[in-house]
């Protein structure tokens, strides 16, 4: 199966709540007035594209409809593509980067030290150094976790005791990319509500220390599970007001059916969605293309 196709079957419920609106739109021959337009805009706001970038997609699309004489609402459906894809950040892609370091982040459960392991294997199949970091000193299991996928990378990992100082980790990982000249470095970090000020302080200790003795750019990177949609947005909003976040990774999108939070988090931060995830292969978490991504939204 291609990587379409599977991205395809992982917008499923995404899909269907979305374009199971807009055909209904499309079937029922309604015309291109405002009423048509207030619906349009409803179907992409239900749909978790948020409110500013749903009036801009439905904005672009009215201008287009006065420039190049639409008559049909089909014709519309087949220039929201374009328009979806568009909205996205597009710049700012931290492994393009060579060297890096960056800073994996993120609250419990969304799949954070997995794609960590999942890029570290990408990497090394690339022909690349990686060095991995488990600044999880908080959950055994994640530092066990890492190192599997170390194993079978075959990088090396820098690893301490349950209840050591996260921030040490992170310092010494740096350290060791350097002296090995590593292209990559990944550090995971102990995954933490949005909600804890103690945690997302150490958080902020960790980011500083790791930037202030890396010599390469760093970046911090928010590992987000889309299922969780806006309750995904709020906690987005809080990293990024404590750690000023520089890209996001969409983990669980084949599981959900809002898919559409990814342009929502986009837009708002005006950060990158630079992977996504929709399943639990290796090759499932691939870089993320907002073109491909909006026609398999729209089933176009």
């Amino acid at each position: 199966m291609s990587w379409y196709d599977k991205l395809n079957d992982g917008l499923s419920k995404s899909r269907e709540r979305l374009a199971g609106q807009l055909n209904s739109l499309v079937g029922r021959g309604v015309d291109l007035d405002d009423t048509f337009w207030e619906s349009l805009e409803d179907t992409l706001i239900m749909a978790d594209l948020g409110l500013e970038p749903s009036e801009e997609i439905v904005s672009r699309l009215k201008r287009e409809v006065a420039a190049k004489a639409f008559t049909s609402v089909e014709q519309v459906k087949e220039h929201l593509v374009s328009a979806i894809a568009d909205e996205f950040e597009t710049v700012g892609d931290p492994f393009k980067l060579n060297p890096v370091t960056v800073l994996a982040v993120g609250v419990n459960g969304t799949g954070k030290t997995t794609s960590v392991g999942k890029l570290a294997k990408q990497a090394v199949d690339e022909g690349k150094t990686v060095v991995l970091g488990s600044a999880d000193t908080f959950r055994a299991a994640a530092t066990e976790q890492l190192d599997i996928w170390a194993q079978r990378a075959d990088v090396p990992i820098i690893k301490r005791d349950r209840g050591a100082d996260a921030a040490s980790v992170a310092y010494e990982t740096v350290e060791h990319a350097e002296e090995l000249g590593a292209n990559l470095t990944l550090i995971d970090t102990a995954g933490r509500l949005h909600t804890s000020l103690d945690l997302m302080r150490e958080l902020e200790k960790v980011q500083r220390v790791t930037r202030d003795r890396s010599k390469t750019p760093t970046f911090t990177v928010l590992v987000m599970d889309a299922t969780t949609g806006q309750n995904g947005l709020i906690q987005a909003r809080e990293f990024n007001k404590a750690l000023a976040l520089d890209a996001v990774i969409l983990t669980k999108l084949d599981g959900t059916a809002k898919g559409g939070i990814a342009l929502a988090i986009s837009k708002e931060l005006d950060i990158p969605i630079v992977r996504i995830g929709v399943g639990e292969d290796i090759d499932d978490l691939r870089p993320f293309e907002p073109h491909e991504f909006a026609r398999a939204l729209i089933g176009s």
